[in-house]
C-alpha cells in the first residue's frame, strides 16, 4: 500500500507523524510524508530515512494580498493541489493522511484534486483550545476550516470518546470516526533512568500545563489536604501573558498558604520529560478537557501512577484503582483526597505503577497505533460488497 502523510508547520506532531510512518514502513508499506516548511532543506528535496520512509518538501505558492490567516489557509490549499499536479504522474498514493489541521488543509486540496480517500487526524480541536483558553490568533479561522475537514474526510481518527463526541459535533458523521489513540515512545518512557533531583525531601506531585484550562488552580487548592508534598509545574503559557499567568497562582499559592511547596518550572523539552516524571510519586492531571490524554500515558510509561479528572483522554488511559485515581472533574476536595491516599501509601503506589507500565506497553505503543491506522486503510480501499 501506498501511504502519503502530510504535515505542515506543526512541530510538535512530527516525531509523532514520523513514528507513524517509520511503523507502517516497518508493516511493508511505501510511506511518504509531504511537509511544507519555510526553513531547513529547499522545498522540492526528497530525503530517504533510515526508517524505510522518504520524506518531501513541497514549496508554498507566493502569498497573495490577504490577511494573515487567509493567506496561510490560501497558501496550504495550494500546497495540496501542487501535491495533486504531482501525483498524476509518478508515484501516487493509495490514501492520504493529513495531520493536525494544517496538515489537513493541504490534505484536503490533494485528495479532492486526485481522487483519493482521505483520513484526518487532527490531534486537538480548535474548539478545545479555546476551553483552554490558549491564545492563538487564527483559532476562529481554525475552527472554521476543522469544520470544512471532517466533512471533507472519508475517516477522521478521534484519540478520545470525547474527541469523537467534539468531532461529531463539528459535523463528522459518526460511524465515520475512528478512535486510534497516538503511541508513545516507550523507550524514551520508561521506568527505568534518571530522574531529576528532588527538593527538601519532600514527595513530589508534578502536572503538566499552564493557563486558565490545564487546572493548576485546582491542584494548588487541593494541595492543602496533602501535607508534606510539592507540586511542580511543568509548562508555558505561552505569548505576553506567560508572566500574568505565573503570578496569578503565585498569588493564589500565597491565599491558600502553600507558596512553599509550588514550584513553577517553566517549558521543558519533550526528551526532558520523562526525567520529570520518574523524579514524581504521582503525576497529577486537572485540565477542563483533554482529547488526547498524552500527558498520562506518558507518565504512566515511566511507571508513575495518575491521579486525574474523569474525562476526555485521562479517563480513556487511566484505570481507576489499577494505574491510578480518577475524580469527578472540578472537585478539589476529592483531587486533594486522593492524591494524600497515594502519598500516604507506598505499596499502592509502586502497584499502580507497574500496572501502568504494562497497560501503555500493550495498548498505547506506536506499534499498535500504526496497525490500527493500517487497518483503517485497507477497509477505505477494499470494495464493498454492494447488495442483491
Amino acid at each position: 500500500m501506498r501511504v502519503g502523510l502530510i504535515r505542515a508547520n506543526a512541530r510538535p506532531m512530527e516525531a509523532g507523524t514520523s513514528r507513524v510512518a517509520a511503523e507502517l514502513a516497518a508493516l511493508g508499506h511505501d510511506v511518504r510524508i509531504f511537509e511544507c516548511r519555510g526553513s531547513g532543506p529547499a522545498a522540492g528535496d526528497e530525503v530517504f530515512t533510515e526508517s524505510g520512509y522518504a520524506v518531501h518538501r513541497v514549496s508554498p505558492p507566493a502569498p497573495q494580498g490577504q490577511g494573515p490567516a487567509g493567506r496561510f489557509v490560501a497558501q496550504l490549499a495550494g500546497v495540496g493541489r501542487r501535491l495533486a499536479d504531482r501525483w498524476s504522474s509518478g508515484w501516487v498514493p493509495d490514501v492520504v493522511h493529513g495531520h493536525y489541521w494544517l496538515g489537513g488543509l493541504a490534505a484536503a486540496t490533494a485528495a479532492r484534486g486526485s481522487g483519493l480517500p482521505m483520513v484526518q487526524t487532527f490531534y486537538s480541536v480548535g474548539s478545545a483550545q479555546r476551553r483552554l483558553g490558549k491564545p492563538d490568533a487564527c483559532l476562529g479561522e481554525r475552527i472554521a476550516m476543522e469544520r470544512v475537514l471532517t466533512r471533507a474526510a472519508d475517516v477522521t481518527v478521534a484519540q478520545s470518546p470525547d474527541e469523537a463526541d467534539e468531532l461529531t459535533r463539528l459535523g463528522a458523521p459518526r460511524a465515520s470516526v475512528a478512535l486510534i489513540p497516538s503511541g508513545v515512545d516507550t523507550a524514551m518512557f520508561q521506568p527505568d533512568g534518571e530522574a531529576e533531583a528532588r527538593t527538601g525531601g519532600m514527595e513530589r506531585i508534578v502536572s503538566v500545563g499552564l493557563g486558565p484550562g490545564h487546572g493548576q488552580d485546582h491542584l494548588i487548592r487541593a494541595l492543602r489536604y496533602v501535607p508534606g508534598a510539592e507540586l511542580v509545574i511543568i509548562g508555558d503559557a505561552g505569548g505576553d501573558g506567560h508572566g500574568d499567568v505565573v503570578r496569578a497562582l503565585g498569588e493564589l499559592a500565597r491565599r491558600s498558604r502553600v507558596e512553599d511547596r509550588v514550584r513553577i518550572v517553566g517549558a521543558v523539552p519533550h526528551e526532558r520529560m520523562a526525567r520529570w516524571y520518574r523524579s514524581a510519586d504521582v503525576v497529577a492531571c486537572t485540565p477542563r478537557t483533554a482529547p488526547s490524554g498524552a500527558v498520562p500515558v506518558e507518565a504512566m510509561a515511566c511507571g508513575v501512577p495518575v491521579v486525574g479528572y474523569a474525562l476526555g483522554g485521562i479517563a480513556e488511559s487511566v484505570v481507576d484503582e489499577v494505574t491510578g485515581r480518577l475524580v469527578k472533574p472540578g472537585d478539589v476536595r476529592a483531587t486533594g483526597s486522593a492524591l494524600r491516599e497515594l502519598m500516604s501509601r507506598k505499596v499502592q503506589r509502586t502497584a499502580f505503577g507497574d500496572a501502568a507500565v504494562d497497560r501503555v506497553r500493550c495498548r498505547y505503543t506506536w506499534e499498535r497505533t500504526a496497525s490500527a491506522l493500517e487497518a483503517v486503510y485497507e477497509r477505505l480501499l477494499t470494495p464493498q460488497a454492494v447488495p442483491a
